[in-house]
C-alpha cells in the first residue's frame, strides 16, 4: 500500500475482517524480516468493555496475532498504559483480553511498569517507555471516538499509553496538543489499525457507544485515498447525537486538567443532566479541576489539586460516582 491509503472494511466478524483489512494493505511485505519484533498497542485506557466505546475490541488484536502467525511472524507483544487513576491490569481483565493472550500464548507489557527513557522529540524533551520503542515495527490500534478535552482521539493521541505515568500528567500542564505532536515525532507509528466499531462520540472513558462495525488501516495519520474493501452492511448507524460535553463544560472551570479527572467530572455532569438534576445555578460557581488549581482559592472543585476550594473532593482521580454524590451533596447545602 502507499503511504496516504487509507483501507476500511464494514461488517461484524470483526476478526476476519481485520484478517481480510491487513492481507489487502500488504502488512507482512510492509514489515518484511519475519524475525522482526512486532507490538500491538491497543486502547485500553481505563477498565470498560470495548461494548462501551472506549476500548479496543479484543477481535482486532486477535486477527491481527493470527494473521502475523499465518504470514510467519512469531516475535509478537501486545503492550499498553492505562491513564493515571487506572490499573492497565483491570483494563486488560475488563476489555476481554486474558483468554486471548492465553490463547494464542503472545506477553503482554504493563506500561505503566516499564522502564522508560527521556528523548528530543523535535524539541521538546519527553519520556517514553522503554519496551515502545524496543520492537522493530509497532501496530497502533487505537478507538475513533470522541474526547471531552481534545474533541476526538485516535492515532495520535492513543501513543499517550507508551509514555509514563508521570509524563502523562506533565502533558495536561502544557496542554495536549502540542506535547501529542512533539511525541509522536520519536514514537514508533508503523502500521494503524482504527476500532471504528462503536466509539463513544463525546467521552473518552465510553459509555455512550455509537455502532458503526467499521474498521479502518492505514501507515500515516494524514494518510486521505480511500479504498472500501466490501458494501457496507445495511443501513443501521446511528446518527451523530448532539454534542453533549461542550454543554456540560460551561459547569466546569479547568486548569491543565488530566483526561482521567476531567472524564468523570463530565460523565458525573451528564448523568446529572440525564436525571434532570444538573443545577443552572452552579453556573455561578463552575467546578474548579487540574492541576492549576493546585493552592489556589476557589468555591467548589474536584481532585487533589483543588484543596485550597472551600469545598473539596479529594482523590487522584475521584471515581464519577463520588463525584456525582459531591456535588449533589453541595447542591443540596447551597
Amino acid at each position: 500500500m502507499r503511504k496516504n491509503d487509507v483501507y476500511l472494511i464494514h461488517g461484524t466478524d470483526y476478526l476476519e475482517m481485520t484478517k481480510r483489512l491487513l492481507f489487502e494493505a500488504g502488512l507482512s511485505d510492509m514489515i518484511g524480516d519475519r524475525g522482526a519484533s512486532v507490538g500491538i498497542k491497543p486502547n485500553l485506557v481505563a477498565a470498560s468493555a470495548p461494548s462501551q466505546g472506549a476500548t479496543t475490541h479484543g477481535e482486532l488484536v486477535a486477527g491481527t496475532i493470527v494473521y502475523l502467525r499465518e504470514q510467519g511472524f512469531s516475535r509478537i507483544t501486545v503492550m499498553e498504559g492505562s491513564w493515571v487513576g487506572a490499573d492497565t491490569a483491570h483494563s486488560l481483565k475488563a476489555a476481554g483480553y486474558e483468554p486471548i493472550l492465553k490463547e494464542y500464548q503472545v506477553p503482554f507489557v504493563d506500561l505503566q511498569k516499564d522502564g522508560f527513557r527521556e528523548y528530543d522529540a523535535s524539541g521538546m524533551r519527553i519520556k517514553v517507555c522503554d519496551s515502545a520503542l524496543a520492537v522493530d515495527f509497532m501496530i497502533n490500534v487505537p478507538v475513533l471516538k470522541g474526547h471531552c478535552q481534545t474533541t476526538v482521539t485516535c492515532a495520535l493521541k492513543n501513543n499517550k499509553g507508551v509514555i509514563p505515568n508521570s509524563e502523562k500528567r506533565r502533558f495536561h500542564t502544557l496542554g495536549l496538543h502540542k506535547p501529542i505532536a512533539h511525541l509522536n515525532t520519536v514514537v514508533k507509528n508503523d502500521f494503524i489499525l482504527v476500532d471504528n466499531i462503536c466509539g463513544d462520540l463525546d467521552f473518552e472513558e465510553g459509555g455512550n457507544p455509537v455502532p458503526m462495525d467499521r474498521i479502518l488501516g492505514f501507515a500515516d495519520p494524514a494518510g486521505a485515498k480511500l479504498h472500501v474493501l466490501n458494501a457496507p452492511v445495511s443501513a443501521t448507524s446511528s446518527e451523530r447525537p448532539a454534542r453533549r460535553v461542550e454543554k456540560l463544560a460551561r459547569y466546569v472551570q479547568a486548569d491543565d486538567a488530566c483526561s482521567a479527572c476531567y472524564g468523570s467530572l463530565i460523565h458525573a455532569l451528564n448523568r446529572l443532566d440525564e436525571a434532570g438534576r444538573l443545577e443552572k445555578r452552579l453556573l455561578k460557581h463552575p467546578v474548579a479541576i487540574g492541576q492549576g488549581w493546585q493552592k489556589k482559592p476557589g468555591e467548589i472543585g474536584i481532585g487533589r489539586c483543588t484543596g485550597g476550594c472551600r469545598h473539596s473532593l479529594k482523590g487522584c482521580p475521584p471515581k464519577a460516582g463520588e463525584i456525582l454524590s459531591f456535588l449533589e451533596t453541595y447542591w443540596g447545602k447551597a
